[in-house]
């Protein structure tokens, strides 16, 4: 009987045990699963959220910036011609056809318009009827007549002609400009050929990566320049070509609509009108490379939305365990409540220590972003020689940057950007401006030996101008003053600020004590494409850029130097842009 008992003793606990043994089991798995529900779903809609924000915002940056890069390429383009139009112009208005047909004379011109670079070819004086009066260059074109030219008859209608590709005498492709002048009563025209291969280089001097080409069209469809991969110039594009407009297109090519007997991956295209002569700039590439880093950041985030629902599987599974265990030794002792509590304040704690460790990794964060800067900065001034490190060390600043931004993402409700993509006129405040322009150098300088010097008028106004621009010409002439200073252990860059009342705006001082500028270069730091630096160090376009672009904005820039004694650049910014450029910035708000 006794054994009976025990036998059914036994028989109970071990169902009691296999009950409880399901409970369990049923409580874990409802545990992990409301555990792992909870924590993905936002998890997963936070990550589509940023997915989608960043990949339409990096898309629209990288649009607005293939359209400013095309915009001031079209900009160098129309300025090299519209230079060498106003050249031709100035002499054939302030010099005779007497003085022009004597070949010395003429020979002394064409040198001294190719002096800074051979753009011209040849140079000729025809008159009215077709006939060269004097010819310099290396083609034998004295016989030659060009009444019945058609570039010959557009410039005795209009006084001023460019034209489009063409073969002509020379059974070679080039073009012309050429200019007519009426001198006692009789119409003569000075003539200039383009070279071709300067010209080509000027128009593809564009970096669009591997797939990237640059060429221009004129309105019959026409090559006017070589492209990179396929056709030759003066041959039919298969390019479609539209009405001449205004302003600038961004369209996506498909094999449909952009190459319908080509096998060509889809491309995107940035097309502008040149306003004189009528050619159409052509920037294309293929869309894949164009998008390529907002391709590789929607990766990165699959791989961290994957490694994150794994790890959150993992916690659920070890915390719900913990739980269970828990949950357990409570039904066992009745002391475990104690503990449980005790167990919770410590998460608590646990939970705000990582809510203040979200709040501080900021400043971390930003620390590798600016040691991530000077490295690329000390890169730029230090050209790595071998290039595949050189690709490595590109590739890791790129993954630095995109990792931390993903940090930054995740622990700040708040994105912070740097500077702006897209141009836009508002209100600058240019003091408080020029102390973050500071900031942003002084570490910089410092570790070039280069104090900063301050002198900011405290009656300055606010102005009405465009930020992003201004932050460029700023930036630009700091940097070349702080590379003014290689070849000297120490120096400074006084800035100065004051108000222009007379002229109803604002000047800003920008003052160095580096190596000065030579006074046969003072004259052409302004020109595109003319630098001092060394080879790698400069493309001669930074000062070129900041002209146009304080120009644009209705200022004036200035510079005097002294060789070993240092330089000052003087800024004029008006209160106010001129009325072209708010109604330009208005329209382009419209479109």
């Amino acid at each position: 009987m006794e054994s009976q008992k025990t036998i059914n003793k036994d028989s109970n606990e071990t169902s009691l045990a296999e009950r409880q043994k399901k409970y369990y089991s049923h409580l874990f798995r409802k545990f992990v699963l409301l555990t792992v529900l909870c924590s993905l779903v936002p998890l997963l809609l936070v990550g589509w959220g940023i997915s989608v924000y960043y990949t339409g915002f990096a898309k629209d940056r990288m649009m607005n910036s293939l359209r400013t890069e095309v915009e001031h390429h079209k900009r160098i383009i129309e300025l090299f011609l519209a230079e060498h139009s106003s050249k031709l112009h100035l002499i054939a208005h302030s010099h005779s056809k007497g003085y022009l047909t004597q070949i010395a004379n003429l020979n002394d011109i064409f040198e001294m318009i190719n002096r800074d670079y051979w753009a011209i070819t040849d140079l000729g004086i025809i008159d009215a009827d077709g006939r060269h009066l004097a010819y310099i260059g290396p083609y034998d074109l004295m016989s030659k007549n060009y009444s019945q030219a058609f570039w010959f008859k557009e410039v005795m209608e209009k006084d001023l002609y460019i034209s489009d590709m063409f073969m002509g005498f020379r059974k070679d492709p080039h073009f012309v400009i050429a200019v007519s002048r009426l001198e006692n009563g009789s119409k003569w025209i000075l003539r200039a050929t383009i070279n071709t291969e300067v010209f080509r280089s000027l128009v593809e001097n564009v970096r669009i990566g591997k797939t990237g080409e640059v060429y221009l069209l004129n309105r019959q469809g026409i090559f006017q320049t070589t492209p990179r991969f396929q056709g030759n110039i003066m041959q039919a594009a298969s390019y479609p070509i539209e009405a001449i407009y205004k302003g600038m297109r961004v369209k996506i090519l498909k094999k449909k609509n952009g190459f319908p007997n080509e096998r060509r991956p889809r491309q995107i295209t940035c097309e502008t009108w040149l306003e004189n002569p009528k050619w159409l700039l052509v920037v294309k590439q293929n869309y894949s490379e164009a998008f390529n880093d907002v391709n590789h950041a929607n990766y990165a985030t699959l791989i961290f939305l994957h490694l994150s629902a794994l790890t959150i599987l993992l916690v659920a599974i070890l915390s719900t365990r913990h739980m269970i265990s828990a949950i357990k030794k409570r039904d066992h002792e009745s002391d475990q409540l104690g503990k449980q509590l005790m167990q919770a304040g410590k998460l608590a704690a646990i939970g705000q220590l990582s809510a203040g460790v979200a709040h501080e990794i900021n400043n971390p964060l930003a620390i590798v972003l600016t040691e991530r800067q000077l490295l690329l900065d000390a890169a730029a001034r230090h050209p790595i020689q071998c290039s595949e490190f050189e690709k490595q060390f590109k590739d890791s600043m790129n993954q630095i940057d995109v990792q931390v931004q993903r940090c930054k993402r995740i622990t700040q409700n708040l994105l912070r950007f740097s500077r702006r993509t897209e141009s836009v006129l508002e209100t600058v405040d240019i003091n408080q401006f020029i102390k973050e322009i500071i900031e942003l150098m002084e570490r910089e300088a410092r570790a070039s030996g280069i104090k900063f010097f301050v002198e900011l008028d405290q009656a300055l106004p606010a102005l009405i101008s465009d930020p992003s621009q201004l932050q460029q010409v700023f930036l630009n002439i700091i940097t070349n003053a702080i590379d003014a200073h290689d070849a000297k252990p120490y120096g400074s860059i006084r800035i100065k600020t004051q108000v222009d009342q007379a002229h109803d705006g604002v000047t800003i001082t920008f003052e160095d004590s580096g190596s000065g500028i030579a006074p046969e270069n003072l004259v052409k730091i302004f020109d595109p494409f003319f630098t001092t630096k060394s080879v790698g160090k400069g493309t001669g376009l930074g000062l070129s850029i900041c002209y146009s672009i304080m120009k644009q904005l209705g200022g004036n820039i200035s510079v005097r130097s002294e060789l070993d004694t240092g330089t000052e650049f003087v800024l004029f910014i008006p209160n106010r842009p001129p009325m072209e450029l708010e109604k330009d910035m208005a329209m382009h708000e419209a479109s």
